[in-house]
């Protein structure tokens, strides 16, 4: 077992969750938290100082990602990486040549959408699927109500399609503080990281909560499109003793998820979907659908668009061989017809 400082760690989020974990420990390894990876170099921290560590090229627990708690041993001067703990929880996407983890151990997702043209319903119902799906508590934070046209409608337009369960809210990013409208999830051990398109006000939320100096920019004129200046996730402390996690702006939010986690997101169409007359009602033309005409034909075909991708992400490569051969089938059949109805 290794020596360590709870209340110094607890500040940067350690819990009792993983004081089990450090029994098998060397008295000569040292616990701190990843803070921001750079390749092979990582920067920790131990709730005293900061310090940069070596990862090997393996590591039998797998790379860590910001958020991680590690274990690690001087050699030669240079921190090396041993293991990483357990997480209690794993941010990650889905993507063409697999799955990408952003985060560990967060407790609370802060999803940033614009008032002004960034403005996008379909996209902030996938990023509450996204983090749903990896037992993170998702919090919506509309940012630029000051400049952004129509800002009441379109969070009224929100707020309406979207289940009461997640927590709305509409600030200026760098109004903020820790004693602000943020303040219930910024307790100490808390950790939260920020999602959104670039340039919505990440970096410039913390900033703001952190009292950190991370570099910030504008956003195209025109479209209000953001640009990447945040390149890196990296985590930093609050002064009441949460961390946040600052992401860079990701184009592709395809969820880790499987059905039961989608419906988790879209609970509302899960709970009037057994009321259909039909078991395997699809919300489409169906007679007897509980769903359609009563939730959002915009969120339905949303979900109906995410459940696509969930099932096909699920599929193996023999499954969408098999898929593609019932769609020529089909396909040729119909041309078939086709052709027996003009008398050729």
């Amino acid at each position: 077992m290794i020596d360590f400082d709870f209340p110094a760690l607890h500040r940067i989020g350690f819990t009792q969750h993983f004081v089990s974990q450090l029994a098998a420990a060397s008295p000569q390894q040292r616990l701190a938290r990843v803070t921001s990876v750079q390749r092979d170099v990582l920067m920790l921290d131990d709730g005293h100082e900061a310090f940069p560590a070596r990862c090997p090229r393996f590591v039998a627990s797998g790379q860590p990602v910001v958020g991680d708690w590690v274990l690690n041993t001087l050699n030669r001067g240079e921190y090396w990486i041993d293991s990483t703990l357990a997480p209690t929880t794993q941010l990650s996407r889905r993507t063409p040549s697999g799955r990408q983890l952003l985060a560990s151990n967060v407790d609370t997702a802060l999803l940033l959408m614009g008032l002004d043209n960034d403005f996008n319903p379909r996209r902030m119902e996938r990023y509450i699927a996204l983090v749903r799906a990896c037992g993170v508590a998702p919090v919506m934070v509309l940012t630029k109500p000051d400049i952004g046209s129509d800002a009441a409608q379109k969070i009224a337009q929100l707020r309406q399609r979207i289940p009461d369960d997640v927590p709305a809210l509409n600030l200026v990013p760098a109004a903020q503080d820790d004693a602000g409208v943020l303040a219930p999830w910024l307790g100490a051990g808390q950790t939260l990281v920020l999602l959104g398109s670039s340039g919505v006000g990440k970096s410039t939320l913390t900033n703001a909560l952190a009292s950190s100096s991370q570099a910030t920019g504008g956003t195209r004129h025109g479209d209000d499109r953001g640009r990447h200046t945040t390149t890196v996730r990296s985590l930093h402390r609050c002064p009441g003793g949460a961390c946040i996690i600052d992401t860079p702006g990701l184009r592709a939010w395809q969820p880790d998820a499987d059905e039961d986690d989608l419906d988790m997101s879209f609970n509302d169409i899960a709970a009037l979907a057994d009321q259909c007359q039909f078991r395997d009602c699809r919300h489409e033309s169906e007679p007897g659908c509980a769903v359609r005409g009563v939730v959002d034909a915009d969120r339905l075909q949303n979900y109906r668009k995410l459940l696509r991708e969930v099932r096909r992400a699920e599929q193996t490569a023999l499954d969408r061989i098999a898929e593609r051969s019932r769609w020529k089938t089909l396909n040729k059949e119909a041309r078939q017809r086709g052709r027996e109805k003009r008398g050729e």
